[in-house]
């Protein structure tokens, strides 16, 4: 089974849409299974983190700006703006996918695990995620 959820970001940063895509897993009503998730943009990216202290989101958010800086310049690929390029980067430093088991109809996620949609630039957007629900 496949679904489509468009959501809206407010600009760079972690976004939790765990809620979204458990609402899709309820929906599918799959007991066992497989949740993938493709987010189709390369500018943005997916990542399980820790759903509980901010701290660690911001740390992950302010570690790759400090690796991936805006206005390098080496970067050619500026036709967006100074963080186009670099948006790219860390989306290939992160993960456009992911792969989460639905064991007795919930993602099999830990205590203190969520699902993030982290956007790379700096205006919001709305992205795209595909999600593949299967046994």
């Amino acid at each position: 089974m496949i679904r489509q959820i468009s959501i809206p970001t407010p600009g760079k940063g972690l976004l939790d849409v765990t809620r979204e895509i458990a609402q899709a897993v309820a929906d599918s009503r799959l007991t066992e299974g497989l949740c993938t998730i493709l987010i189709q943009h390369t500018s943005a990216s997916l990542s399980i983190q820790e759903n509980a202290d901010p701290s660690a989101r911001r740390d992950l958010e302010n570690w790759l700006d400090r690796h991936v800086p805006e206005n390098d310049p080496n970067f050619t690929h500026t036709l967006e703006g100074p963080d186009d390029m670099p948006s790219h980067i860390r989306s290939a430093l992160t993960s456009t996918t992911l792969s989460v088991p639905i064991v007795a109809g919930r993602l099999a996620l830990g205590t203190w695990q969520g699902i993030y949609l982290w956007e790379h630039r700096r205006r919001g957007s709305t992205r795209q995620l595909v999600l593949h629900l299967g046994e």
